[in-house]
Parts: structure tokens; C-alpha cells; sequence
């Protein structure tokens, strides 16, 4: 397994997958391997469908983690071991489509507040004001932010892309009022180790924590603030392209979900029962 593991890591980074993909995808075919108590390169079509089955139906797993054993696998077989004739036995999950958790402006602003912290706060602007995934925010540089062109450069986004988004005004104060504080040299948001970006994990953490205070009952998340970001965007008439170009999504369809969730729009259309005449819909 080990030379296996290896070419198959290295397979990951060449084609720029991300470092927490790659862990995960070497994870989940390990699982397999530990349970079939047999290397991946020897089974067949029937031992991975039977490991899957035990999966769903025995250990009951997450979607999230049939998903992820389903790409890690599919992966595997298709580049790795460049066996194609298994992939078609590996089932993706079926999807379900729920719509973003999405707060109010008024819900932002609460959740600014419950935020003492200056790094926090400026935390979670950035990740508001630019739409950021956390990933994205713990990766930014002091250099990224350009005060002169008024935008922040998302280096090594989803897929490994570059792309910049605009820098509020209020959002750059805030920022430099956290700098003359903290004086990060490297990392915008520097972690409890010095020389070190804030982890994941902490962020997580201090907006759910925020979001608790604030008296917010919605699942307040970095996420549900990239959401916000995108949603407010199409409710201000922002394009929809526009859009995709700023979050980074690689389809317009990725990108769409966030019409079904903008509240704005549909305010601004008339039911055709108020066209009915008053004296029909009048209350005895």
C-alpha cells in the first residue's frame, strides 16, 4: 500500500488538488484497503461494491463521506491504477438540493457586533466583503490586499485558481485598524504560532461562537457569509456573471442556486390575486 499511497499522492498534487482533498482522498481508500485487509490494486468490481454497500448500509455513514469514498475511489481506479472498466461500479451519491443558509443584512450587522475581537471583526468582514471561502481567507497575504486598485487577490482558490474581488472602503478600514494592532508580516490572519496562518478550524469557531451571541437561530458559518455575500450581490442587481467571476465558481449553474434564495426579486412581483377587483377578495 505504501508505493501505492504514494504514486497516488503524487498523482493529487500534479492534477492541483487541494492539500485537505488529498489527505482525504488518501484516507478513504486507506479505510477501504484496512477493511477488505487487501491492497486496492487487487480487487474487483464485486469487493468495491460490496465495501460501499457496508458503507450505507451497516456503518451508515454521512453523504459527505459516501461522497468523498466515492471520488477517492473513482480517482484511484481511473489515474492511479488506470483500471477505467471499475469506475462505472463506484455510484455517486444522489443529490439533494437545499438552498444556502443566507442571513439578513441586518443579521450581518449583529453578528459584526457580537464580534469584540478586532482581528474577529475584521475577520469576519473580509470574509463577508469579499466573499471568501475559508480557505481562501487563512490563505491571504498582507500583499494581497492593494489599497491603490481597491481589490484583494485570492491566490490558489478552488482549483488552484487566482482571481480578484473588489475591497470595500469600510472593509480596508477595518483592516488597517486591526494592522496597526497586530502587525501580521506574512499572513493576514496570523495563527497562535507566530510565522503561522489561522487555522480552519478556528474560524469555524469564532463565527459559530459570534452567531450564538448575536442571538442568530440560522447556522451561522463562514460559509453562510460567502452565501450572504452572493445573495445580497443579486439582490442589489449585481449580474449573475459578475457574480461567478467573483466567487470563483467554474459553471454559471453553480452560481444560479442563489436566485432561488434572493428575496428581493420576489417582493417585486405582483401576485395576480392584488389585480383581482377589491370587492372579490373582500372580507365579510
Amino acid at each position: 500500500m505504501s508505493e501505492l499511497r504514494r504514486q497516488m499522492e503524487t498523482d493529487l498534487r500534479v492534477r492541483n488538488y487541494a492539500a485537505r482533498t488529498q489527505a482525504i482522498y488518501v484516507r478513504r481508500v486507506a479505510e477501504m484497503a484496512e477493511h477488505l485487509g487487501r491492497s486496492p490494486d487487487t480487487v474487483g468490481h464485486e469487493e468495491i461494491r460490496g465495501y460501499l454497500r457496508y458503507l450505507k448500509e451497516e456503518r451508515d455513514v454521512s453523504r459527505s463521506s459516501f461522497k468523498q469514498t466515492g471520488g477517492a475511489l473513482r480517482f484511484l481506479y481511473q489515474v492511479t491504477l488506470d483500471r477505467p472498466e471499475l469506475v462505472p461500479h463506484i455510484p455517486y451519491p444522489r443529490q439533494r438540493r437545499r438552498n444556502p443558509v443566507v442571513l439578513s443584512p441586518g443579521e450581518v450587522g449583529r453578528l459584526l457586533e457580537a464580534l469584540r475581537n478586532r482581528k474577529h471583526r475584521a475577520l469576519a468582514m473580509t470574509l463577508y466583503g469579499g466573499g471568501l471561502r475559508t480557505s481562501e481567507v487563512v490563505g491571504l497575504d498582507v500583499r494581497d490586499i492593494d489599497s491603490a486598485r481597491m481589490v484583494i487577490t485570492v491566490r490558489h482558490g478552488k482549483g488552484d485558481k487566482d482571481r480578484q474581488v473588489v475591497l470595500p472602503a469600510v472593509l480596508l478600514e477595518a483592516l488597517r485598524a486591526y494592522w496597526r494592532v497586530y502587525r501580521p508580516q506574512t499572513w493576514l490572519f496570523e495563527g497562535q504560532v507566530p510565522g503561522q496562518p489561522l487555522r480552519s478550524r478556528t474560524v469555524q469557531k469564532v463565527i459559530r461562537a459570534a452567531g450564538e451571541r448575536a442571538g442568530i437561530t440560522k447556522a451561522v458559518t463562514p460559509r453562510a457569509l460567502r452565501h450572504s455575500y452572493a445573495t445580497h450581490l443579486l439582490e442589489s442587481g449585481t449580474d449573475l456573471r459578475v457574480i461567478q467571476t467573483l466567487l470563483g465558481h467554474r459553471a454559471l449553474q453553480t452560481t444560479a442556486i442563489y436566485t432561488h434564495v434572493a428575496t428581493a426579486r420576489l417582493r417585486s412581483i405582483k401576485s395576480p390575486l392584488d389585480a383581482l377587483s377589491p370587492e372579490y377578495v373582500a372580507a365579510e
